[in-house]
C-alpha cells in the first residue's frame, strides 16, 4: 500500500513526559516523520531533543494554556503552531490536545528530561 489512513482513536496511547500520546507512522519503514496526537497533562515535564525537530499544532486548550520554550512562557490558543528545533527545552503548561509532527521519526532515546526551575 502506498498510503496510510490514520485513525488516532484506534491507536494505543503511550505515556510520555507530556501526558498520553497516540503515535502514527512509526511502523512505516520509509516514513520521514511521525505524527502524534497528544493529550497534555497539567504536569508535563520539561524536556528537549538532541536531534529531533517538533512542530506542535494546538487543537484545543484551556484559556490559560502556555508553552515554556527555554526560559520564555508563551500564551497559547487553539490554531497556533510552534516550531521547536533540537536543543530547545520545552513543556506545555495546562491541559490541551496537540498534534506533534516529529522529524525525523520519534525516538524515545532522544527525549531528555531536565530538572525544572521556576520562571520569574
Amino acid at each position: 500500500m502506498r498510503y496510510r489512513i490514520i485513525d488516532f482513536d484506534s491507536l494505543a496511547g503511550q505515556a510520555c513526559p507530556c501526558g498520553m500520546a497516540r503515535r502514527a507512522l512509526a511502523d512505516v519503514p520509509d516514513a520521514p516523520a511521525t505524527v502524534h496526537r497528544t493529550q497534555i497533562a497539567v504536569d508535563a515535564k520539561l524536556h528537549y531533543h538532541q536531534r529531533l525537530t517538533e512542530v506542535y499544532y494546538i487543537l484545543e486548550c484551556q484559556p490559560d494554556a502556555q508553552m515554556q520554550l527555554d526560559e520564555e512562557l508563551v500564551s497559547l490558543r487553539r490554531g497556533m503552531c510552534i516550531y521547536i528545533p533540537p536543543g530547545v527545552r520545552h513543556r506545555a503548561i495546562g491541559q490541551m490536545t496537540v498534534l506533534i509532527f516529529v522529524v525525523p521519526k520519534f525516538d524515545p532515546a532522544d527525549e531528555i528530561i531536565v530538572e525544572q526551575t521556576a520562571l520569574a
